[in-house]
């Protein structure tokens, strides 16, 4: 029992909300998971029910604050002098790696009926855990089906890859349990255009895929630095080409990879990033040269369904506060989850959740069907889509669950303002907003008859006029060719709600879906929350309230 202070007594405080089962809380997660996986429902349910549990609880909401307090520290020298290139993290950062690793977040149990469903859903879960550490889960999971590419190297690294005990040991390949995996894409000069990098590769002999190359030149975004290889972007003299540069040579030798700094950045603290420099570092290429496009564009289509996923878990989790704070917090002589105007803010923010949801795990389930026609354009043309509206919805949702705390939302003592801080992050990595509408405009232009079998699809059994309406806003939009690259925002934002309406109609209570297509649907561009006045709040609210 806290002692009392001697001007005051304190009350009228939420309670902590820590010590909960963050899946068994969620009814939008499990009525998402029931719906696109095709596990026994028990049996998926056991298994993220005890991630979920850890996920929740007390312990991981310490480490998390830890972990972003305590920010990563680059070493490039050990005690003798020798250059290391090391990145220490505080301890709870390794905790929160070692209970994901325990529970398969980094990678897919292709024993499963539907591993990216159920690995999407575990993914959702850690991020609520702390957001940072998911950034090399993401990669580990997405760099797999591009090592496929050259065997050998898959059949080291793919089996320490999928190792459920986390080794963060800075030792050779051999040498460890499991290792992890980054990226290196974007340079100074570049940016995302990967085509204009200049770092470049030359064969230690032979050319092509499978052998080894030295490359020299830089990024300016390495991502996950810590991690065991990464996959780098070069010009080798055939063109752009993908390699597997290791932190060890074959010989045991530490690489020629020079971090020049760790960035500092706005959120994902817990997480670094850096800047590096090679200086005829060893690798291994992946694909042909001049391939390189290619061959990582299977490692990035994934880890945007993951910006995706973890987006809708930063909403979850700000909305589950927002709920908790108001159903427990008295102002004006009532309950704020009872002041009218609150409950149509919150019942907007539940209805933007349950659309995010549906739409993510639409799109997981499409990975897990390759050979369905419908599943080939939710992966091809929905992937940027969904990913553009879910990572774009999350940073304005945050801030106004936030203001449902106000000043309590506001300081770092609570969650909120991490949240709010991670929240721009899948927006801008793996490709920012108007990448992710060109590539929608690209998907269009080659495979035009997609849009049309996702629309009809769609249309099969939609009833709003509101929504027909959407699709109709939508067709129009893709007719006016001559200006389809100024109106791909709108086209992707439009194609997302009318999918997320049309998900909502076909699955969700009519309550959610007439609320959401009343928000979003109405062919004016939307207000904030609160704003269009949502009927049956209470049951919205009910529904994502996070008690169990």
């Amino acid at each position: 029992m806290t002692e009392p202070f001697a001007t005051h007594d304190v009350f009228n405080q939420t309670p902590p909300f820590e010590d909960v089962n963050l899946f068994a809380i969620d009814t939008a997660l499990r009525a998402g998971v029931a719906r696109e996986s095709a596990e026994t429902t028990q049996d998926a349910f056991t298994v993220l029910s005890s991630l979920g549990q850890v996920a929740g609880s007390a312990q991981a909401a310490d480490w998390g604050r830890q972990a972003n307090a305590m920010t990563p520290v680059l070493e490039t020298h050990d005690a003798r002098g020798f250059r290391c290139d090391k990145v220490t993290f505080h301890p709870a950062y390794h905790e929160l790696m070692r209970a994901s690793f325990a529970h398969g977040v980094h990678r897919l149990e292709e024993d499963t009926g539907t591993p990216h469903v159920m690995r999407a859903a575990k993914l959702y879960l850690a991020a609520q855990m702390e957001a940072g550490h998911c950034c090399p889960l993401t990669m580990t999971n997405a760099a797999i089906p591009v090592l496929a590419r050259a065997p050998e190297l898959a059949a080291l690294w793919g089996i320490k890859a999928a190792a459920t005990v986390y080794d963060p040991s800075f030792r050779p390949v051999q040498d460890k349990d499991s290792v992890t995996f980054g990226m290196g894409m974007t340079e100074k000069q570049g940016g995302s255009d990967v085509r204009a990098n200049t770092t470049r590769a030359e064969p230690d002999g032979a050319r092509g895929a499978g052998q080894s190359y030295r490359i020299t030149g830089h990024k300016w975004f390495m991502s996950a630095p810590m991690s065991d290889a990464f996959l780098v972007l070069a010009q080798a003299k055939g063109g752009l080409t993908c390699f597997l540069m290791p932190r060890f040579t074959p010989a045991g030798a530490i690489n020629a990879i020079r971090f020049q700094r760790l960035k500092s950045k706005l959120g994902n603290r817990s997480n670094a990033s850096s800047e590096v420099e090679f200086h005829g570092a060893y690798a291994v290429a992946l694909g042909e040269e001049g391939e390189g496009t290619r061959v990582i564009i299977d490692m990035v289509t994934l880890t945007r369904l993951d910006c995706a996923v973890s987006s809708a878990a930063l909403m979850r989790q700000a909305l589950a506060h927002a709920i908790h704070h108001a159903v427990h917090r008295t102002a004006f002589q009532k309950k704020l989850a009872d002041q009218p105007l609150m409950a149509q803010v919150l019942a907007g923010l539940a209805i933007d959740v349950e659309a995010a949801v549906a739409l993510v795990f639409r799109l997981a389930r499409a990975f897990d069907t390759p050979g369905d026609p419908l599943s080939h354009a939710w992966r091809r043309l929905m992937t940027p889509v969904v990913k553009y509206w879910v990572c774009k919805t999350a940073p304005p949702f945050v801030a106004e669950a936030m203001e449902c705390l106000g000043g309590n939302g506001y300081v770092e003592a609570g969650p909120l303002a991490r949240i709010y801080r991670e929240a721009p992050v899948n927006s801008i990595w793996e490709g920012s907003g108007n990448i992710m509408a060109l590539d929608m405009v690209r998907v269009l232009r080659r495979e035009p008859a997609l849009v049309r079998s996702l629309l009809d699809d769609q249309s099969v059994a939609i009833g709003s006029s509101a929504l027909k309406g959407q699709r109709d806003r939508v067709g129009a939009l893709l007719r006016d060719e001559a200006h389809i690259e100024a109106n791909a925002r709108a086209i992707c934002e439009g194609l997302a709600v009318f999918a997320a309406g049309a998900l909502l109609e076909r699955d969700a209570p009519p309550e959610v879906a007439q609320g959401f297509i009343a928000m979003r649907c109405s062919g004016q561009p939307p207000g904030t929350y609160g704003a269009t006045r949502i009927s049956e709040v209470r049951a919205i609210i009910g529904r994502a309230l996070p008690v169990a």
